[in-house]
């Protein structure tokens, strides 16, 4: 995610004194135990507070009468949409993977028709249609790439196939709750890889995407599906920092296994902070007018936005926000 900006005429002291005092504090990534120990009893914070994958963030928020909202737990529901943080960084990151590849790459993204002859454009698979993936799969079409596009919900094969991409169907299903998949059996995982083995060596790019929830990212390419793929050929595996959907990824390194590439960057929405940082802050407005009553921070506990992102507090006091 986008770090948060800092002003050229503050200090660490007086940023300390304005968390301390403030009703309502907003930032970008997990806070860390410092940050925790200078908000106030009765406060609350906003931002990514990793509720699934870091539980003692949570914990250290109730010990110190902070309330917590997580801003990966809006729920992905129409009337959240403008507060879906997790959405908006990840369009970011689907666009940026595939600038990439295509960087990393060894072949040209369109067809070429030169004087010494043809480019056949490259071949690109995403492994994951959720927004990112469909982000990616967009980006790479308008770069002239010839793209697949692979999930284990078939429900999302239409949107795939409305940007003009082909959809790799393997047989293995696994449509999930609030839009993400859910785990695959030990028998049905290992089928898919099987197929995805075989398939993933025709593709000069893949880009995987796929991630379910609190749990490690599931491995959709092997060793040796990485080994059976032609030389040059790039993975740009967006799953990294939850341990990877390629058996040979690096979290945050660029490697080269077999003479493919591949690519684990962390935070790519931080490398677009402009726009990663715009709509991030969109996000937050939006969640904070549903909690505003009057000019009063008056989260309303009834509401089924508040109550799936509170990961802290019983209730929230009435307060300004400061």
């Amino acid at each position: 995610m986008p770090s948060s900006p800092t002003s050229s005429t503050s200090s660490p002291e007086r940023t300390s004194a304005i968390r301390g005092q403030a009703d309502v504090v907003v930032k970008v990534n997990p806070p860390t135990p410092d940050e925790i120990g200078r908000l106030g009893s009765g406060s609350s914070l906003i931002g990514f507070l990793a509720p699934l994958t870091r539980p003692e963030i949570a914990e250290r928020l109730r010990r110190s009468g902070v309330t917590g909202f997580a801003m990966e737990a809006v729920p992905r529901i129409s009337r959240a949409q403008s507060m879906d943080a997790l959405s908006s960084q990840a369009n970011v990151a689907g666009y940026k993977a595939v600038l990439e590849a295509a960087e990393r790459s060894t072949r040209f993204f369109p067809m070429l028709t030169t004087a010494a002859g043809t480019v056949k454009p490259a071949t690109v698979l995403v492994l994951g249609v959720g927004v990112a993936g469909l982000q990616a799969l967009a980006t790479a079409k308008r770069l002239g790439a010839r793209t697949t596009g692979f999930d284990v919900r078939p429900e999302v094969a239409e949107q795939v196939r409305s940007l003009g991409a082909q959809w790799l169907e393997l047989g293995v299903e696994a449509s999930g709750e609030g839009g993400y998949a859910r785990a695959l059996t030990d028998a049905e995982q290992a089928e898919q890889q099987r197929r995805l083995t075989e398939a993933v060596a025709g593709f000069d790019v893949v880009i995987t995407t796929a991630l379910v929830p609190g749990r490690p990212a599931p491995r959709l390419v092997t060793a040796e599906a990485v080994r059976r793929m032609r030389p040059g050929s790039v993975v740009v595996d967006l799953a990294g920092e939850t341990g990877g959907n390629c058996e040979l990824t690096v979290p945050g390194e660029t490697v080269v296994r077999h003479d493919v590439t591949i690519a684990a960057p962390a935070n790519l929405p931080a490398t677009m902070p402009e726009h990663a940082s715009e709509l991030y802050a969109r996000n937050v407005l939006a969640l904070l007018e549903l909690m505003l009553n009057d000019g009063e921070f008056a989260p309303d506990p009834a509401d089924e936005i508040i109550a799936a992102c509170r990961v802290t507090g019983a209730s929230a006091e009435l307060s300004e926000v400061a």
